[in-house]
């Protein structure tokens, strides 16, 4: 019985770190103004212009291929912290949050293979402020679900610890 209540609570937990991150992400897009220029320089007209010239299968699969970039980028770190943490029955908000923002900080280099980017000083000062954003978005949703489920994984029923100490 255990069992099934932990695998609701952290299903509910990752129902709502996931759009939390996704928030945070869009808000720091927002907020940082190398972000902000991208999005604006792409704007409704840059995409209205891109669309004119693809066909409807390309312009699908550009879709899918964004779609899949925002959920490994939204959903694989806290998923992958979270399972972690209740493998070994951890209750460390440090944890979650720090975990999950660093691992989605390293999944572009990850994607990438660790190669850098050519482009020098300023290239460099954007993928910073990427990286930095990319690691909140991820301590968001890392420390959603540690206060959604995180607070009482390794905990028997009585509400004792279970961890070895």
């Amino acid at each position: 019985m255990r069992l099934i209540g932990r695998l609701l609570l952290g299903s509910l937990g990752l129902v709502l770190a996931i759009p939390c991150g996704a928030i945070v992400l869009g808000v720091g897009v927002l907020i940082d103004p190398a972000s902000r220029h991208a999005v604006a320089r792409l704007g409704l007209e840059g995409l209205i212009d891109l669309a004119s010239g693809l066909s409807p299968d390309v312009m699908l699969m550009a879709f899918a291929a964004l779609s899949q970039t925002l959920l490994v980028l939204l959903a694989l770190p806290p998923s992958l912290v979270a399972l972690i943490g209740e493998a070994i029955g951890l209750r460390a908000a440090a944890w979650y949050g720090g975990a999950s923002g660093a691992l989605t900080a390293l999944l572009p280099w990850l994607t990438r293979s660790g190669s850098p980017r050519a482009g020098g000083q300023a290239a460099l000062a954007v993928e910073g402020r990427a990286v930095a954003l990319y690691f909140l978005t991820g301590a968001a949703s890392g420390l959603v679900y540690w206060l959604v489920a995180g607070l009482s994984a390794g905990r028997s029923e009585d509400g004792r610890s279970t961890e070895v100490r």
